[in-house]
Order: structure tokens, then C-alpha cells, then sequence
């Protein structure tokens, strides 16, 4: 891409206010934040091309730990270095951090008829968001019949098969089928190749990077049982479920519900009422972790607790993200590589029609009504251009809309 059609060089803090916006607006979960992500700063922004995003997607859907974040670590970091990743991470987090946190305390949010009715209208809003972006994205990443017909296999793969595995398996099939069916022929130039990202990450830190997720996965046990300190027992609790948990979001749960609830940390009640809270607010699931720290009876509680068990969730996913990405840009741009990620890229266009489908689609359109906000969010967003945020704001003054008068 020509440097008119994208950028390549930003501040810090440009990267913070921009992902602070998508922080206080990104509602619907990880697919639909990618969905945001690709309509800012893909499309609007032109920080990276299509393909350059569907590469991260891909990557980053492989990799243990909150998918979306890390796509958000990762282009902070494209756009501005260590320093924009570092923003990138506390713009988008904060948000939603701080509400539960809040709630921690005792704040109540999204009660009654007015609450339940914001948190309608936000979900028909990632209907609409979700929608404009395999739109945007079917039309440069599925050109041609072949890399269609992979997409549609990988929407059939992630519905029948559901959660991350079957979102891991479309991507793995859609490799495969692009090795076999996407190559550009040797003597012919590649039409719109995949350009490589190039990252401010030298290989020695990624190597620094994995080691240190290696030692603090298998070392932090074993101080924690020498020394038996609470705060870095509590550190290591989430830090584990951050590192083995593969798709992000709610599969997270079930490993942090082991974590703190059968240990006896956190009363599962509470447990279940600040993963409902977590769904109701902009932002990554895994600021639940706030949530928990701050009320877990291990550890220092509060703020303090909530920072270290958030810090030690997204941790693991990010050192091994940093890790990867030198080593991926040695062999990004060759020729069999870049048939393997047409595919895939054809793959994660599927992926995001099946999360359309289900569970997007299907939890928040249950009426007519909600079909007519959902179509009217869209158009306002396709058609009329009004940045994502406004739309936010329309689609949830919808949702009270229709609550209060029974719709």
C-alpha cells in the first residue's frame, strides 16, 4: 500500500485516545470488538490494511490468552512501539476495569427496566458492528469464488463445532486449503500480496519474552509454596488461566471459576453476579479478573488486589504474543506463506459470519423490533458513515426505547 493509504508511524498517545474510545464504546465481546477494531483502524484510520488485520486475527486466534486484546496489544504496538502497546492495552482495559471494580464495592449497574433495556440495544448494536465487518472484509479477503467457498467452510466448521476449537479448526482447514488452491503461479506477479507487519520487536526479545512466560508459569508455584505469600499466590492463579486458556472471553471462566471459587477465594454467587456484570460493560471479559481480585479473601483486596489479578491475566498472553511476531515477520512474506494465510484470512471472514449467526444474531435479535434497530444501526453505520460510538449511543437509547413500551 502506497504511504497515502496507510500509516505507518504514530504517537503513544494518539494510540491511547483511540483505543480509550473503543475502551469506553466496544460492547459485545471479543468478535464483535474485532469488528470495531477492523471499522477504526482499518478502515477509517488506514493504520493497517485488510489482509495486514486478518493476519493478526489469525495469529492471535492461535495463541493462548484474550484474543481480541492481544489484536489490540499487537496493532498498538505496530502503530507506535512498546509504548503503543503498552497504551493500546491500558486504553482499551481501563474502562471496563474500572466499572467493575466499582461493582466490587457494591455499585449496582444495568438494573431494572432502563438497564435491562441499554444492555438490548448494545447487543443489537455488535449485530450491526459485527455485520459491516465481514461485509468490509468479505470484499477484499474472498475476491474470488475459492476463497468464498473456504469462508462458508469455515462458518460450517465454527457453528457445528462451537466455542474456540471450532474456531481453531477453521483456520487450520482454511491453511490448509489455501497452501493447496490459493498459490499465485511463479512466473505471475501476486495480486495484492500480504504484507508483512513489520513490528519494533527484535528476536532477542522475543526470545526474552517467551523465556519469561516459561519461568513465571513454572516458577511462581513453587515460591508461592516456599514463601506462602498471598499476593503472589493470587498473581498466580490468574496468570495460569491466562496462559492455558485458548479462545479468550467465556472459556476463560470455567478455569478462573476453579481458580478462586473451588479454592474457596470467592463465593460462587458472587462469582456468577460479576460475570454478568462483565457481559454488561464495553470492553475484554477478562476484566472480570478486577472484579475478582478485588473481593478475593486472598491477597491484599480492593484496587490493589483488582490490579494484580488483571495485570496477571492478560500477561501471559501478551509476553507470548511479543514472543511469536519477530519470528512471524521472518517468513511472512514468502510465497507459500502467503497462499497459507489467504486461506486463513478467508477462514476469519467465516469465523466472524458464523459469530453473526450465533451467538450474536440469535441472543440479541429476539423481535421484530429488534430486527428494525438492528437494520437501523447498520444503515447508520454503512451508509450514513456515524463513527461506531454514536451508533453505541443510538442503539442503546433504542433498546430503552423498546423496553419501556413493551416491544
Amino acid at each position: 500500500m502506497s504511504s497515502k493509504q496507510q500509516a505507518t508511524h504514530g504517537s503513544a498517545g494518539e494510540v491511547f485516545r483511540v483505543f480509550l474510545k473503543l475502551g469506553l464504546t466496544s460492547f459485545g465481546g471479543p468478535i464483535a470488538h474485532l469488528g470495531y477494531f477492523r471499522t477504526e483502524l482499518s478502515e477509517r484510520r488506514r493504520w493497517v490494511s485488510d489482509e495486514q488485520y486478518a493476519q493478526l486475527v489469525a495469529l492471535c486466534q492461535f495463541l493462548p490468552g484474550p484474543a481480541s486484546s492481544q489484536v489490540g496489544f499487537a496493532l498498538g504496538l505496530y502503530r507506535a512501539g512498546l509504548r503503543g502497546a503498552l497504551a493500546a492495552f491500558l486504553a482499551f482495559t481501563l474502562p471496563s476495569a474500572a466499572l467493575l471494580t466499582l461493582f466490587a464495592y457494591g455499585a449496582t449497574l444495568f438494573s431494572g427496566t432502563i438497564g435491562h433495556g441499554m444492555l438490548s440495544g448494545l447487543k443489537i448494536v455488535a449485530v450491526a458492528i459485527i455485520a459491516q465487518a465481514v461485509l468490509g472484509m468479505a470484499k477484499s479477503l474472498t475476491p474470488d469464488a475459492t476463497r468464498a467457498s473456504i469462508a462458508v467452510v469455515a462458518a460450517l466448521a465454527a457453528l457445528l463445532l462451537g466455542g474456540s476449537l471450532g474456531q481453531v479448526l477453521a483456520i487450520v482447514l482454511g491453511l490448509i486449503a489455501g497452501y493447496f488452491l490459493c498459490r499465485v503461479p511463479p512466473a505471475a506477479p501476486a495480486t495484492k500480496p500480504v504484507v508483512p507487519l513489520r513490528f519494533a520487536v527484535s528476536r532477542r526479545t522475543g526470545i526474552l519474552s517467551l523465556l519469561a512466560l516459561f519461568l513465571l508459569l513454572v516458577g511462581t508455584p513453587i515460591v508461592v509454596s516456599v514463601a506462602g505469600w498471598d499476593s503472589l499466590a493470587l498473581f498466580d492463579a490468574f496468570y495460569r488461566s491466562g496462559a492455558l486458556v485458548f479462545g479468550g472471553g467465556h472459556v476463560v471462566l470455567p478455569l478462573l471459576q476453579g481458580a478462586v471459587v473451588d479454592t474457596g477465594w470467592v463465593p460462587n454467587q458472587d462469582f456468577l453476579a460479576g460475570y454478568g456484570v462483565a457481559q454488561a460493560v464495553p470492553g475484554p471479559l477478562f476484566t472480570i479478573a478486577a472484579y475478582l481480585g478485588a473481593i478475593s479473601t486472598v491477597g491484599p483486596g480492593g484496587v490493589l488486589g483488582a490490579s494484580i489479578a488483571l495485570c496477571a491475566i492478560f500477561l501471559p498472553g501478551f509476553l507470548l504474543l511479543v514472543g511469536v511476531l519477530p519470528f512471524w515477520n521472518l517468513v511472512a512474506g514468502h510465497r507459500r506463506v502467503q497462499a497459507l494465510m489467504r486461506g486463513a484470512n478467508a477462514a476469519v471472514v467465516g469465523i466472524l459470519a458464523a459469530a453473526l449467526y450465533s451467538p450474536v444474531f440469535t441472543s440479541a435479535v429476539t423481535g421484530p423490533g429488534q430486527f428494525a434497530l438492528g437494520l437501523l444501526c447498520f444503515v447508520l453505520m454503512v451508509s450514513w458513515k456515524l463513527p461506531p460510538w454514536s451508533v453505541v449511543v443510538i442503539g442503546a437509547l433504542g433498546g430503552v426505547l423498546m423496553e419501556l413500551v413493551g416491544v
